[in-house]
C-alpha cells in the first residue's frame, strides 16, 4: 500500500479515505498496519487515555504532543482533532503554527462554543455564531505557512438538533471561508440524516463523516452518496477497554495468566512494533 505523508496529497487521489482513531503511536502504528490511509488523533481518545472527560480540559500542548508522537511513528498522515481551536482566533492561529511546525498536515476544527463537551454527552452543544466561526476558519487558513496544510471544518448543527438546512448553510459558508473539507456529524442511529445532507450538498468540498452511532452504514455505501472520508473515531479505544478489562479480570480471578496467553500478543510482537532490531543494529 502506498503511504502519503500529506493529507492533501492523499485526498488528491480521489478515492475514499478511511481513517482510524488513536491516541498514541502504538495505536497509530496498528491502524497503519491494518491498512487505514490516515489516523485520527482523537481528542476523545487522548482525554480518555488520561481518564479525563473530552471537555476542553487538556491543553493544546498535550493534544499536540500526542498527535506529533503518532506522526513520528507512522508513514501515513495524522488528522488532528483540535476541538474548537483551543480558544479565540488568536489561539487558532497559534494552533496552526504549532501543528504545522510539528509535521501535522491536517486539522479538524468544530463550530461549538469553547469549552466544548463530547458530542455524545447528554448536555448542551451550543454553536458559535456563523460569522464568528467563519472568521476562525479564515484565520486558520491565513496562519498556515505552506500550501499543503489542510483544514476540515466540522459542523455540530445536527448534534445540536438544528437540522439539515442549518448544517448545509453552515458548511456552505465554511467552504466560502476557505475550509478544505467539511465534516458533518450526527448522533442518529441510522444514516438517513447524513444522506439528506449529502443529497443537498453542492459538492464544492469533500465531505467527512464519523459513523459512530450508525455503524451499519458501509464505506462502500457512503462512497455512493458522495462521502470522501470515513473516520472510525473511537472503536480502537473501546476495543482496548474491553480487552484489558477481560484480560485483567481473568488473570486476577484465575491467579495465573495461563488462561489468556493464547489470546494475547507475544512479547516478540511488541518487539517488532518497537522496531527493536533496528535500534540494536544502530548500536552495533
Amino acid at each position: 500500500m502506498t503511504s502519503y505523508r500529506s493529507f492533501r496529497e492523499l485526498m488528491a487521489q480521489g478515492e475514499l479515505v478511511r481513517v482510524a482513531g488513536a491516541h498514541d503511536a502504538l495505536g497509530a502504528t496498528l491502524a497503519q498496519q491494518a491498512g487505514f490511509q490516515a489516523v485520527w488523533a482523537s481528542s476523545f481518545e487522548v482525554s480518555a487515555s488520561r481518564c479525563l472527560p473530552d471537555a476542553s480540559i487538556l491543553t493544546m500542548t498535550e493534544y499536540l504532543s500526542a498527535a506529533a508522537n503518532m506522526q513520528k511513528a507512522i508513514g501515513i498522515p495524522v488528522v488532528a482533532d483540535v476541538d474548537t481551536g483551543y480558544g479565540n482566533n488568536l489561539n487558532v492561529a497559534h494552533m496552526v503554527h504549532e501543528y504545522e511546525a510539528a509535521g501535522i498536515t491536517a486539522v479538524c476544527i468544530e463550530d461549538k462554543l469553547f469549552p466544548k463537551v463530547n458530542s455524545f454527552a447528554a448536555t448542551s452543544h451550543d454553536l458559535l455564531p456563523l460569522p464568528d466561526f467563519t472568521a476562525k476558519l479564515r484565520t486558520a487558513k491565513s496562519a498556515q505557512q505552506g500550501d499543503d496544510f489542510y483544514v476540515i471544518a466540522r459542523t455540530e448543527a445536527l448534534i445540536n438538533g438544528l437540522g439539515v438546512d442549518e448544517a448545509l448553510e453552515r458548511c456552505s459558508a465554511y467552504a466560502d471561508a476557505g475550509a478544505d473539507a467539511v465534516l458533518v456529524h450526527s448522533k442518529k442511529k441510522d444514516e438517513r440524516e447524513v444522506v439528506e445532507f449529502l443529497d443537498g450538498w453542492d459538492g464544492r468540498r469533500p465531505v467527512v463523516i464519523v459513523p459512530t452511532t450508525y455503524p451499519q452504514w458501509s464505506a462502500a455505501e457512503a462512497t455512493k452518496h458522495g462521502v470522501s472520508v470515513v473516520i472510525y473515531a473511537n472503536q480502537g479505544l473501546r476495543a482496548t477497554v474491553q480487552a484489558l478489562r477481560d484480560t485483567f479480570r481473568t488473570i486476577y480471578d484465575d491467579g495465573t495468566s495461563l488462561g489468556v496467553e493464547s489470546g494475547i500478543a507475544p512479547v516478540s510482537d511488541v518487539f517488532a512494533l518497537q522496531r527493536l532490531d533496528d535500534w540494536l543494529a544502530l548500536e552495533a
